[in-house]
Protein backbone atom coordinates (compact mmCIF):
# COMPACT_ATOMS: atom_id res chain seq x y z
CA UNK A 1 0.00 0.00 0.00
CA UNK A 2 1.55 3.36 -0.93
CA UNK A 3 0.59 6.39 1.13
CA UNK A 4 1.40 10.10 1.27
CA UNK A 5 4.99 10.86 1.38
CA UNK A 6 5.82 12.93 4.74
CA UNK A 7 7.73 15.68 4.73
CA UNK A 8 8.32 19.43 6.38
CA UNK A 9 5.29 21.32 4.47
CA UNK A 10 1.47 21.23 4.73
CA UNK A 11 0.76 20.00 1.57
CA UNK A 12 0.47 16.13 1.35
CA UNK A 13 2.71 14.53 -1.14
CA UNK A 14 0.76 11.73 -3.10
CA UNK A 15 2.21 8.71 -4.33
CA UNK A 16 0.31 8.40 -7.85
CA UNK A 17 -3.20 9.83 -8.88
CA UNK A 18 -4.99 11.79 -6.16
CA UNK A 19 -8.18 10.19 -6.19
CA UNK A 20 -11.22 13.37 -6.50
CA UNK A 21 -14.27 11.73 -4.53
CA UNK A 22 -17.16 13.34 -6.77
CA UNK A 23 -17.63 14.96 -9.83
CA UNK A 24 -19.83 17.54 -8.97
CA UNK A 25 -19.22 20.84 -8.30
CA UNK A 26 -16.51 20.33 -5.24
CA UNK A 27 -15.03 17.86 -7.29
CA UNK A 28 -14.47 19.93 -10.50
CA UNK A 29 -12.93 22.45 -8.01
CA UNK A 30 -10.57 20.07 -6.11
CA UNK A 31 -9.48 18.89 -9.61
CA UNK A 32 -8.41 21.88 -10.91
CA UNK A 33 -6.51 22.49 -8.41
CA UNK A 34 -4.80 18.86 -7.95
CA UNK A 35 -3.96 19.67 -11.44
CA UNK A 36 -2.31 23.01 -11.32
CA UNK A 37 -0.68 21.36 -8.32
CA UNK A 38 0.79 19.06 -11.13
CA UNK A 39 -0.41 16.19 -9.59
CA UNK A 40 -2.66 13.45 -12.01
CA UNK A 41 -5.95 12.51 -10.96
CA UNK A 42 -8.35 9.55 -10.86
CA UNK A 43 -11.82 10.91 -10.18
CA UNK A 44 -14.18 8.80 -8.79
CA UNK A 45 -17.97 8.79 -8.64
CA UNK A 46 -21.66 6.80 -8.98
CA UNK A 47 -21.89 8.49 -12.00
CA UNK A 48 -19.19 7.05 -14.60
CA UNK A 49 -19.87 9.25 -17.45
CA UNK A 50 -19.52 12.22 -15.10
CA UNK A 51 -16.40 11.04 -13.80
CA UNK A 52 -15.02 9.77 -17.48
CA UNK A 53 -15.98 13.35 -18.81
CA UNK A 54 -13.96 15.22 -15.62
CA UNK A 55 -11.37 12.83 -15.95
CA UNK A 56 -10.95 13.34 -19.65
CA UNK A 57 -10.37 17.59 -19.30
CA UNK A 58 -7.75 17.12 -16.18
CA UNK A 59 -5.90 14.30 -18.43
CA UNK A 60 -6.77 11.71 -15.91
CA UNK A 61 -8.70 8.54 -15.15
CA UNK A 62 -12.47 7.55 -13.67
CA UNK A 63 -13.64 4.84 -11.47
CA UNK A 64 -16.92 3.80 -10.28
CA UNK A 65 -17.30 4.23 -6.33
CA UNK A 66 -17.48 0.14 -6.31
CA UNK A 67 -14.25 -0.17 -8.07
CA UNK A 68 -12.33 2.33 -6.19
CA UNK A 69 -13.79 0.72 -3.03
CA UNK A 70 -12.39 -2.69 -4.58
CA UNK A 71 -9.01 -1.14 -5.49
CA UNK A 72 -8.43 0.69 -1.97
CA UNK A 73 -5.35 -0.45 -1.67
CA UNK A 74 -3.92 1.63 -4.76
CA UNK A 75 -4.70 5.19 -3.07
CA UNK A 76 -2.32 7.58 -1.57
CA UNK A 77 -5.00 10.46 -0.89
CA UNK A 78 -8.29 10.88 -1.45
CA UNK A 79 -9.59 15.04 -1.60
CA UNK A 80 -13.69 14.14 -0.77
CA UNK A 81 -16.75 16.41 -2.10
CA UNK A 82 -17.67 17.96 1.54
CA UNK A 83 -21.25 16.10 0.72
CA UNK A 84 -19.90 12.42 1.29
CA UNK A 85 -20.80 11.30 4.40
CA UNK A 86 -18.05 9.96 7.18
CA UNK A 87 -19.54 6.55 6.92
CA UNK A 88 -19.60 6.31 3.21
CA UNK A 89 -17.32 2.71 2.90
CA UNK A 90 -14.95 3.81 0.43
CA UNK A 91 -14.19 6.94 2.99
CA UNK A 92 -14.26 4.93 6.03
CA UNK A 93 -12.09 2.03 5.02
CA UNK A 94 -9.36 4.71 3.50
CA UNK A 95 -9.24 6.13 6.75
CA UNK A 96 -9.20 2.87 8.77
CA UNK A 97 -6.35 1.41 6.58
CA UNK A 98 -4.55 5.32 7.16
CA UNK A 99 -5.16 6.69 3.75
CA UNK A 100 -5.50 10.59 4.27
CA UNK A 101 -9.03 11.74 3.33
CA UNK A 102 -9.31 15.17 3.43
CA UNK A 103 -11.78 18.10 1.09
CA UNK A 104 -11.17 20.95 -1.05
CA UNK A 105 -11.26 23.30 1.65
CA UNK A 106 -8.33 21.77 3.38
CA UNK A 107 -6.47 20.99 0.14
CA UNK A 108 -6.48 24.58 -0.76
CA UNK A 109 -5.37 25.57 2.92
CA UNK A 110 -1.93 23.43 2.55
CA UNK A 111 -1.58 24.55 -0.53
CA UNK A 112 -1.64 28.76 0.55
CA UNK A 113 0.16 27.80 3.49
CA UNK A 114 2.92 26.06 1.30
CA UNK A 115 2.90 29.45 -0.64
CA UNK A 116 2.69 27.44 -3.69
CA UNK A 117 0.53 30.42 -5.10
CA UNK A 118 2.49 33.10 -3.49
CA UNK A 119 2.54 34.53 0.09
CA UNK A 120 0.35 32.45 2.54
CA UNK A 121 -3.01 34.54 2.79
CA UNK A 122 -5.39 35.78 5.21
CA UNK A 123 -8.18 33.40 6.13
CA UNK A 124 -11.16 34.67 8.05
CA UNK A 125 -13.83 31.65 8.66
CA UNK A 126 -17.53 31.52 9.22
CA UNK A 127 -19.98 28.94 10.62
CA UNK A 128 -22.94 28.23 12.29
CA UNK A 129 -26.49 26.57 12.27
CA UNK A 130 -27.45 29.64 10.44
CA UNK A 131 -26.79 33.33 8.90
CA UNK A 132 -23.54 31.89 7.50
CA UNK A 133 -23.61 33.57 4.11
CA UNK A 134 -24.92 37.20 4.81
CA UNK A 135 -22.13 37.26 8.04
CA UNK A 136 -19.96 36.09 5.80
CA UNK A 137 -20.81 38.55 2.57
CA UNK A 138 -21.18 41.36 5.39
CA UNK A 139 -17.64 41.30 6.82
CA UNK A 140 -16.08 40.29 2.95
CA UNK A 141 -17.34 43.99 2.80
CA UNK A 142 -15.82 45.45 5.32
CA UNK A 143 -12.23 44.18 4.61
CA UNK A 144 -13.00 45.57 0.91
CA UNK A 145 -13.87 49.05 2.67
CA UNK A 146 -10.65 48.57 4.66
CA UNK A 147 -8.72 48.14 1.30
CA UNK A 148 -7.82 44.60 1.35
CA UNK A 149 -8.31 42.85 -1.59
CA UNK A 150 -11.20 40.49 0.06
CA UNK A 151 -13.08 37.58 -1.38
CA UNK A 152 -16.30 35.68 0.12
CA UNK A 153 -15.08 32.46 -0.82
CA UNK A 154 -16.41 28.65 -0.19
CA UNK A 155 -20.28 28.19 -0.23
CA UNK A 156 -20.66 32.07 -0.97
CA UNK A 157 -19.02 33.69 -4.26
CA UNK A 158 -15.96 31.82 -5.42
CA UNK A 159 -14.44 28.58 -4.51
CA UNK A 160 -11.69 28.46 -2.61
CA UNK A 161 -9.36 26.94 -4.76
CA UNK A 162 -10.15 29.26 -8.01
CA UNK A 163 -9.50 32.42 -5.33
CA UNK A 164 -6.06 31.25 -4.88
CA UNK A 165 -5.81 31.51 -8.78
CA UNK A 166 -7.30 34.53 -8.86
CA UNK A 167 -6.48 37.68 -10.83
CA UNK A 168 -6.37 40.48 -9.62
CA UNK A 169 -4.72 38.56 -6.44
CA UNK A 170 -6.83 38.04 -3.46
CA UNK A 171 -5.36 38.69 -0.13
CA UNK A 172 -7.74 38.26 2.19
CA UNK A 173 -10.36 34.71 2.07
CA UNK A 174 -13.66 35.41 3.78
CA UNK A 175 -14.59 31.64 4.12
CA UNK A 176 -18.06 30.34 4.44
CA UNK A 177 -17.93 26.83 5.64
CA UNK A 178 -20.66 24.06 6.00
CA UNK A 179 -19.88 21.63 8.98
CA UNK A 180 -19.26 18.94 6.21
CA UNK A 181 -16.60 21.59 5.10
CA UNK A 182 -14.83 21.93 8.50
CA UNK A 183 -15.47 17.61 8.93
CA UNK A 184 -12.89 17.28 6.32
CA UNK A 185 -10.28 19.89 6.71
CA UNK A 186 -8.03 18.44 9.83
CA UNK A 187 -5.28 21.04 9.79
CA UNK A 188 -7.19 24.60 8.53
CA UNK A 189 -6.31 26.99 11.25
CA UNK A 190 -8.05 30.26 10.09
CA UNK A 191 -6.50 33.43 11.16
CA UNK A 192 -9.94 34.27 12.95
CA UNK A 193 -13.00 31.86 13.19
CA UNK A 194 -16.37 32.50 14.36
CA UNK A 195 -19.14 30.31 15.03
CA UNK A 196 -22.50 32.71 14.79
CA UNK A 197 -25.03 29.83 16.45
CA UNK A 198 -25.49 26.53 16.87
CA UNK A 199 -28.82 24.22 16.90
CA UNK A 200 -29.47 20.89 15.87
CA UNK A 201 -28.80 20.55 12.03
CA UNK A 202 -26.87 17.43 9.54
CA UNK A 203 -27.52 15.05 13.11
CA UNK A 204 -27.75 12.22 10.78
CA UNK A 205 -24.79 13.30 8.80
CA UNK A 206 -22.28 13.44 12.10
CA UNK A 207 -24.09 11.57 13.84
CA UNK A 208 -24.83 13.22 17.17
CA UNK A 209 -25.40 17.29 18.34
CA UNK A 210 -21.97 17.41 20.01
CA UNK A 211 -19.90 15.72 16.96
CA UNK A 212 -21.81 18.23 14.63
CA UNK A 213 -20.52 21.26 17.19
CA UNK A 214 -17.03 19.72 17.25
CA UNK A 215 -16.54 19.95 13.77
CA UNK A 216 -17.82 23.61 13.59
CA UNK A 217 -15.24 24.24 16.51
CA UNK A 218 -12.75 23.81 13.83
CA UNK A 219 -12.69 27.62 12.98
CA UNK A 220 -11.27 27.48 16.55
CA UNK A 221 -7.93 26.90 15.83
CA UNK A 222 -6.44 30.30 15.18
CA UNK A 223 -5.30 32.87 17.06
CA UNK A 224 -8.81 34.96 16.93
CA UNK A 225 -12.37 33.21 17.87
CA UNK A 226 -15.30 35.22 17.67
CA UNK A 227 -17.77 34.18 20.45
CA UNK A 228 -21.94 34.64 20.28
CA UNK A 229 -22.21 35.03 23.95
CA UNK A 230 -25.92 35.08 23.53
CA UNK A 231 -25.87 31.41 22.25
CA UNK A 232 -25.64 29.19 25.30
CA UNK A 233 -24.44 26.44 22.99
CA UNK A 234 -21.57 28.08 21.40
CA UNK A 235 -20.68 29.12 24.83
CA UNK A 236 -20.28 25.75 26.20
CA UNK A 237 -18.64 24.63 22.72
CA UNK A 238 -15.57 27.25 23.69
CA UNK A 239 -15.42 26.29 26.92
CA UNK A 240 -14.80 22.82 25.49
CA UNK A 241 -12.46 23.18 22.85
CA UNK A 242 -10.46 25.62 24.88
CA UNK A 243 -9.71 23.34 27.73
CA UNK A 244 -9.19 20.64 25.28
CA UNK A 245 -6.83 22.78 23.29
CA UNK A 246 -4.97 23.47 26.80
CA UNK A 247 -4.61 19.91 27.79
CA UNK A 248 -3.37 19.07 24.13
CA UNK A 249 -1.66 22.10 22.75
CA UNK A 250 2.01 21.92 21.67
CA UNK A 251 4.96 24.50 21.31
CA UNK A 252 2.75 25.49 17.72
CA UNK A 253 -0.37 26.46 19.03
CA UNK A 254 -1.57 29.79 18.95
CA UNK A 255 -2.43 32.11 21.91
CA UNK A 256 -5.61 32.68 21.64
CA UNK A 257 -7.82 35.98 21.87
CA UNK A 258 -11.60 35.33 22.07
CA UNK A 259 -13.93 38.36 20.72
CA UNK A 260 -17.31 38.21 22.00
CA UNK A 261 -20.47 39.89 20.34
CA UNK A 262 -24.07 40.41 21.91
CA UNK A 263 -27.29 41.81 21.03
CA UNK A 264 -27.62 43.49 24.68
CA UNK A 265 -24.95 46.19 25.92
CA UNK A 266 -21.73 45.17 25.81
CA UNK A 267 -19.56 44.54 28.68
CA UNK A 268 -15.50 44.73 28.16
CA UNK A 269 -14.37 42.54 25.68
CA UNK A 270 -17.69 42.45 23.33
CA UNK A 271 -19.58 44.24 20.41
CA UNK A 272 -22.65 45.21 20.56
CA UNK A 273 -26.01 47.41 20.94
CA UNK A 274 -26.18 50.82 22.50
CA UNK A 275 -29.60 52.74 22.51
CA UNK A 276 -29.53 51.29 19.15
CA UNK A 277 -25.97 51.94 17.87
CA UNK A 278 -23.38 49.04 17.22
CA UNK A 279 -20.52 49.74 19.77
CA UNK A 280 -17.29 48.26 19.62
CA UNK A 281 -16.07 47.49 23.66
CA UNK A 282 -13.63 45.01 22.37
CA UNK A 283 -11.31 45.67 20.43
CA UNK A 284 -10.37 49.17 22.37
CA UNK A 285 -8.60 49.73 25.45
CA UNK A 286 -9.18 48.01 28.82
CA UNK A 287 -10.60 51.81 30.21
CA UNK A 288 -12.66 52.74 26.72
CA UNK A 289 -16.55 53.40 26.94
CA UNK A 290 -16.07 52.03 23.31
CA UNK A 291 -16.09 52.89 19.54
CA UNK A 292 -19.62 53.97 18.18
CA UNK A 293 -19.49 51.83 14.81
CA UNK A 294 -23.36 51.88 12.98
CA UNK A 295 -26.65 52.43 13.43
CA UNK A 296 -28.17 49.02 14.24
CA UNK A 297 -31.83 49.75 13.50
CA UNK A 298 -31.08 50.25 9.59
CA UNK A 299 -29.16 47.06 9.34
CA UNK A 300 -30.16 44.69 5.95
CA UNK A 301 -31.95 42.47 6.15
CA UNK A 302 -33.88 44.07 9.69
CA UNK A 303 -34.73 42.32 12.74
CA UNK A 304 -32.58 40.25 15.20
CA UNK A 305 -30.50 37.55 12.68
CA UNK A 306 -29.67 40.81 10.48
CA UNK A 307 -28.00 42.91 13.44
CA UNK A 308 -26.47 39.43 14.92
CA UNK A 309 -24.61 39.15 11.72
CA UNK A 310 -23.42 43.10 11.32
CA UNK A 311 -22.12 42.06 14.99
CA UNK A 312 -20.36 38.94 14.27
CA UNK A 313 -18.58 40.85 11.23
CA UNK A 314 -18.23 43.65 12.99
CA UNK A 315 -16.06 41.63 15.73
CA UNK A 316 -13.91 39.87 13.38
CA UNK A 317 -13.29 43.03 11.32
CA UNK A 318 -12.56 45.24 14.34
CA UNK A 319 -10.05 42.25 15.21
CA UNK A 320 -7.73 42.54 12.34
CA UNK A 321 -7.60 46.38 12.36
CA UNK A 322 -10.77 47.53 10.35
CA UNK A 323 -11.54 51.11 11.46
CA UNK A 324 -14.85 52.06 12.32
CA UNK A 325 -16.25 54.20 8.92
CA UNK A 326 -15.05 51.57 7.04
CA UNK A 327 -17.56 49.24 8.92
CA UNK A 328 -19.97 51.59 8.78
CA UNK A 329 -20.23 52.25 5.35
CA UNK A 330 -20.25 48.47 4.48
CA UNK A 331 -23.09 47.87 6.61
CA UNK A 332 -24.68 51.23 4.81
CA UNK A 333 -24.12 49.79 1.67
CA UNK A 334 -25.09 46.19 2.08
CA UNK A 335 -27.76 44.04 -0.07
CA UNK A 336 -29.12 40.92 1.58
CA UNK A 337 -28.19 38.10 -0.61
CA UNK A 338 -31.28 35.94 -2.65
CA UNK A 339 -33.62 33.81 -0.79
CA UNK A 340 -32.34 35.12 2.96
CA UNK A 341 -34.68 37.59 3.92
CA UNK A 342 -34.97 39.26 0.25
CA UNK A 343 -38.50 41.43 -0.24
CA UNK A 344 -39.37 40.21 -3.11
CA UNK A 345 -42.41 42.31 -3.79
CA UNK A 346 -44.69 45.21 -2.29
CA UNK A 347 -47.85 46.34 -2.62
CA UNK A 348 -49.54 48.82 -0.14
CA UNK A 349 -49.38 46.88 3.02
CA UNK A 350 -48.36 43.96 2.07
CA UNK A 351 -44.53 42.80 1.53
CA UNK A 352 -43.37 39.52 0.44
CA UNK A 353 -40.27 37.86 1.45
CA UNK A 354 -38.08 35.14 0.24
CA UNK A 355 -36.79 33.28 3.10
CA UNK A 356 -36.21 29.90 1.59
CA UNK A 357 -32.60 29.17 2.94
CA UNK A 358 -34.27 28.92 6.37
CA UNK A 359 -34.40 24.84 6.07
CA UNK A 360 -35.00 24.50 9.34
CA UNK A 361 -36.86 25.72 12.24
CA UNK A 362 -33.87 27.91 13.96
CA UNK A 363 -33.49 29.68 10.88
CA UNK A 364 -37.15 30.05 10.34
CA UNK A 365 -37.36 31.28 14.22
CA UNK A 366 -34.83 34.38 13.05
CA UNK A 367 -37.17 34.86 10.17
CA UNK A 368 -40.50 34.67 12.23
CA UNK A 369 -38.74 37.24 14.64
CA UNK A 370 -37.87 39.67 12.21
CA UNK A 371 -41.77 40.51 11.16
CA UNK A 372 -44.52 41.48 13.06
CA UNK A 373 -47.36 39.73 11.38
CA UNK A 374 -47.35 37.00 9.16
CA UNK A 375 -48.96 35.03 6.71
CA UNK A 376 -46.17 31.88 7.13
CA UNK A 377 -46.02 29.65 4.22
CA UNK A 378 -44.08 26.51 5.30
CA UNK A 379 -43.21 23.01 4.46
CA UNK A 380 -41.00 20.58 2.73
CA UNK A 381 -38.63 18.07 4.51
CA UNK A 382 -38.41 18.52 8.19
CA UNK A 383 -35.82 15.60 8.66
CA UNK A 384 -37.32 14.77 12.27
CA UNK A 385 -37.00 18.08 13.45
CA UNK A 386 -39.87 19.40 16.00
CA UNK A 387 -41.45 22.67 15.39
CA UNK A 388 -44.38 23.11 18.11
CA UNK A 389 -41.82 25.24 20.18
CA UNK A 390 -41.01 27.33 17.46
CA UNK A 391 -44.78 27.94 16.59
CA UNK A 392 -45.45 28.34 20.48
CA UNK A 393 -42.75 31.27 20.74
CA UNK A 394 -44.15 32.94 17.74
CA UNK A 395 -47.77 32.29 17.58
CA UNK A 396 -48.75 35.91 18.16
CA UNK A 397 -46.61 36.59 15.07
CA UNK A 398 -48.59 33.90 12.74
CA UNK A 399 -51.58 35.93 11.70
CA UNK A 400 -52.04 32.72 9.44
CA UNK A 401 -50.13 29.89 7.54
CA UNK A 402 -49.91 27.94 4.36
CA UNK A 403 -48.51 24.85 4.95
CA UNK A 404 -47.11 22.36 1.56
CA UNK A 405 -44.63 19.47 0.43
CA UNK A 406 -43.69 16.36 2.12
CA UNK A 407 -44.49 16.97 5.70
CA UNK A 408 -47.39 19.72 5.27
CA UNK A 409 -49.36 17.45 7.74
CA UNK A 410 -46.90 17.15 10.53
CA UNK A 411 -46.84 20.94 10.14
CA UNK A 412 -50.24 21.07 10.14
CA UNK A 413 -50.67 19.37 13.18
CA UNK A 414 -48.76 21.45 14.97
CA UNK A 415 -50.24 24.32 14.08
CA UNK A 416 -53.77 23.01 14.73
CA UNK A 417 -52.62 21.77 18.27
CA UNK A 418 -50.79 25.02 19.43
CA UNK A 419 -51.60 27.55 17.28
CA UNK A 420 -55.74 26.35 16.77
CA UNK A 421 -57.25 29.66 15.92
CA UNK A 422 -55.34 31.11 12.76
CA UNK A 423 -56.25 30.43 9.26
CA UNK A 424 -54.94 27.51 7.69
CA UNK A 425 -54.86 26.30 4.12
CA UNK A 426 -52.85 22.90 3.16
CA UNK A 427 -51.62 22.71 -0.59
CA UNK A 428 -51.58 18.85 -1.72
CA UNK A 429 -50.04 19.33 -4.65
CA UNK A 430 -46.77 17.67 -5.45
CA UNK A 431 -45.74 19.76 -8.85
CA UNK A 432 -42.84 22.81 -7.66
CA UNK A 433 -44.72 25.47 -9.82
CA UNK A 434 -48.35 24.72 -9.26
CA UNK A 435 -48.01 23.87 -5.40
CA UNK A 436 -46.68 27.51 -5.49
CA UNK A 437 -48.26 29.16 -7.30
CA UNK A 438 -51.32 27.51 -4.85
CA UNK A 439 -49.52 28.37 -2.06
CA UNK A 440 -48.68 32.11 -3.40
CA UNK A 441 -52.53 32.51 -4.24
CA UNK A 442 -54.15 31.61 -0.65
CA UNK A 443 -51.66 33.66 0.76
CA UNK A 444 -52.27 36.64 -0.77
CA UNK A 445 -56.07 36.08 0.40
CA UNK A 446 -55.22 35.60 4.00
CA UNK A 447 -53.30 38.28 3.51
CA UNK A 448 -54.07 41.42 6.02
CA UNK A 449 -53.36 45.33 5.84
CA UNK A 450 -49.54 45.50 7.69
CA UNK A 451 -48.71 41.59 7.01
CA UNK A 452 -46.05 40.34 5.46
CA UNK A 453 -45.98 36.83 3.48
CA UNK A 454 -43.00 35.14 4.88
CA UNK A 455 -41.59 32.11 2.79
CA UNK A 456 -39.62 30.46 5.62
CA UNK A 457 -40.02 26.75 5.40
CA UNK A 458 -38.46 25.63 8.19
CA UNK A 459 -37.97 22.56 6.29
CA UNK A 460 -35.61 21.16 3.34
CA UNK A 461 -36.63 22.13 -0.36
CA UNK A 462 -35.47 18.31 -2.25
CA UNK A 463 -39.07 16.84 -1.98
CA UNK A 464 -40.39 18.91 -4.80
CA UNK A 465 -37.54 21.06 -5.59
CA UNK A 466 -34.04 21.19 -7.27
CA UNK A 467 -33.16 23.08 -4.51
CA UNK A 468 -34.01 26.01 -1.99
CA UNK A 469 -33.43 28.30 -5.01
CA UNK A 470 -35.29 26.92 -6.75
CA UNK A 471 -37.95 27.68 -4.43
CA UNK A 472 -37.64 31.14 -3.74
CA UNK A 473 -37.05 31.83 -6.98
CA UNK A 474 -40.74 30.32 -7.72
CA UNK A 475 -42.45 31.89 -4.54
CA UNK A 476 -41.06 35.34 -5.80
CA UNK A 477 -42.30 35.02 -9.44
CA UNK A 478 -45.90 34.07 -8.22
CA UNK A 479 -45.56 36.65 -5.78
CA UNK A 480 -44.91 39.20 -8.26
CA UNK A 481 -47.82 37.59 -10.60
CA UNK A 482 -50.79 36.62 -7.93
CA UNK A 483 -49.53 38.79 -4.76
CA UNK A 484 -51.73 41.76 -3.86
CA UNK A 485 -51.58 44.38 -1.80
CA UNK A 486 -54.20 46.93 0.04
CA UNK A 487 -54.00 50.08 -1.73
CA UNK A 488 -54.72 52.93 0.72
Amino acid sequence: MSHVQTSSSYLPQPQGPVWIAGAGVSGRGAADLATQLGWSVCIIDSNFTAASELADRHGGSAMTVEEAHSRLDEASLIVTSPGWRPDTPLLHDAQAQGIPVIGDVELAWCADRDGRFGEPRTWLAVTGTNGKTTATAMLASMMAESGAAAEAVGNIGVAVGTALTQTPRVSVMVAELSSFQLHWSPTLTPDAGVILNLAEDHIDWHGSMDAYAADKARVYRGPVIGVNADDERVCREVERYMELSSTSSGSDTPARRVVEFTMGEPSAGQVGVIDGRIVDRACVPADSEGVDIADATRISPPGPAGVADALAATAIARSQGVEPDAIARALSSFVVEKHRGQVVYEAGDIRWIDNSKATNPHATDAALSAVESCVWIAGGQLKGAQIDDLIHKNADRISAAVVLGQDREIIRQSLATVHPRIPLTVITSTDPVIAMNEAVQAASKLAQPGDTVLLAPAAASLDMYTGMSQRGDLFAEAARRYGRGTEG
